[in-house]
């Protein structure tokens, strides 16, 4: 009996996580290649080789052509030969091993250790010696790692290729937000609720829309956690990153509505033909409502599906304003037909343009004829309004700059 081998086909096994059946196909393949070597046959020869490992024994026996012959008599050149081609077997079985397992795990956090920095990417180490990589795209601004460094991420991508298995990380996925929250929050991973929407800003801001299945749980109160215990944790991994949960509606303007806060909204128009939304806030609330380099509108528009744009009163008031002069100019319109406009979420001039009459037909019963001397009436209007906003930004430069003379 060659228990030996036995023990050092399991070790390897147990240490590659590869099948033993594999590796003991891999010895007898090495085997049969170090026989043809020692032989001198050539596999297209026709000569049959054949070399059989007993899988609880660990006996060993080949045979040619039916022929026994002693495998241990085989000499240095053919052993060289059977060594090159085991590991080789090995490694290939032990990629297949490491693809099998990380694929499925694609989307899951896994825990690493920072092992080096290889130009601008990590390489983490994985359990079982294995190797991942988070490229410079997939690392959170501001954020600096150093080796012996735990980490968590999220399995990207799982790549095969003939020299390696690339396994590709990410801390900046939005994803990566939800599998946080899938950890942190138990009513999430239960299903009890659900993250309808998630739009990020990696290192900066991210928004979700959280659902409930249960009318007795409050989702984003589950969310936050006693006194922000559950949101604090994920803040606290992601380096700070700002987290703003809002509440998931099916109404578009509820909807956007609750996206746009912290901000306090006074009136939105939704247009479906544009699949735009016009959001009026009052002057305090502005700067709010579109946030630090527009990153709360960006967000909140990711989020509801919706190109959101932010007016004051008095830039909302302006638009009506010069809607109705348009139409007013227009035979056949009568006054009512501006507020059907508003009630489609046409408010200005550009948006009356850029829908076309096809909307006027078909929504507001207007004639073909009719329509076409609306949309023509609008486009004037709307180069009249281009111009006039180019003459505003031209003085506005023209002030700044004599402003930095003084």
């Amino acid at each position: 009996m060659n228990q030996e081998l036995i023990r050092i086909v399991e070790n390897i096994a147990k240490d590659k996580n590869i099948d033993k059946e594999s590796i003991f196909q891999d010895l007898e393949a090495a085997m049969v290649s170090a026989s043809r070597k020692h032989f001198g046959v050539l596999p297209t020869s026709g000569v049959e080789i054949v070399v059989h490992i007993d899988r609880v024994t660990g006996a060993m026996s080949a045979f040619k052509d039916d022929v026994e012959i002693d495998i241990q008599r085989l000499g240095r050149i053919p052993a060289q030969t059977a060594k090159q081609v085991m590991i080789q077997k090995i490694k290939a079985d032990e990629r297949d091993s490491i693809y099998a397992q990380y694929v499925q795990r694609k989307g899951e956090i896994v825990n690493g250790i920072v092992a080096r920095f290889e130009g601008g990417s990590l390489v983490v180490s994985l359990e079982n010696r294995v190797e991942a990589i988070m490229p410079k795209s997939e690392q959170i601004t501001g954020e600096s790692h150093h080796p012996s460094e735990r980490i968590r991420a999220m399995i990207l991508d799982v790549r095969e290729s003939t020299s390696q298995i690339k396994i590709l990380l990410s801390r900046t996925h939005p994803e990566f937000i939800r599998r946080l929250f899938e950890l942190e929050v138990p009513e999430v991973a239960e299903g009890i609720i659900e993250i309808k929407s998630l739009a990020r800003e990696a290192g900066y801001r991210t928004k979700i829309a959280v659902d409930t299945i249960d009318d007795k749980v409050d989702p984003v109160g589950a969310c936050v956690g006693v006194r922000g215990s559950r949101i604090r944790n994920i803040v606290d991994e992601l380096g700070g990153e700002k987290i703003d949960i809002v509440r998931w509606s099916d109404s578009s303007q509820v909807l956007i509505a609750n996206a746009l806060m912290p901000a306090k909204v006074s009136e939105i128009a939704i247009c479906f033909e544009l699949g735009r939304a016009t959001v009026v806030v009052t002057e305090d609330q502005l700067s709010l409502a579109i946030g630090k380099h527009g990153q709360n509108v960006r967000l909140a528009a990711r989020l509801t599906g919706w190109d959101i744009d932010i007016l004051t009163p008095t830039e909302y008031n302006k638009e009506v304003d010069r809607v109705s002069a348009c139409i007013k100019g227009v035979e056949g319109v009568d006054d009512s037909f501006v507020d059907k406009l508003l009630a489609l979420g046409i408010i200005s001039v550009l948006d009356l343009e850029e829908v076309g009459t096809e909307p006027l037909v078909e929504e507001l019963d207007v004639e073909q004829e009719l329509a076409e001397r609306i949309i023509a009436a609008a486009e004037e209007s709307a180069k009249k309004a281009a111009a006039e906003n180019s003459a505003t930004q031209a003085e506005d430069i023209l002030k700044q700059e004599k402003d930095k003379l003084k």
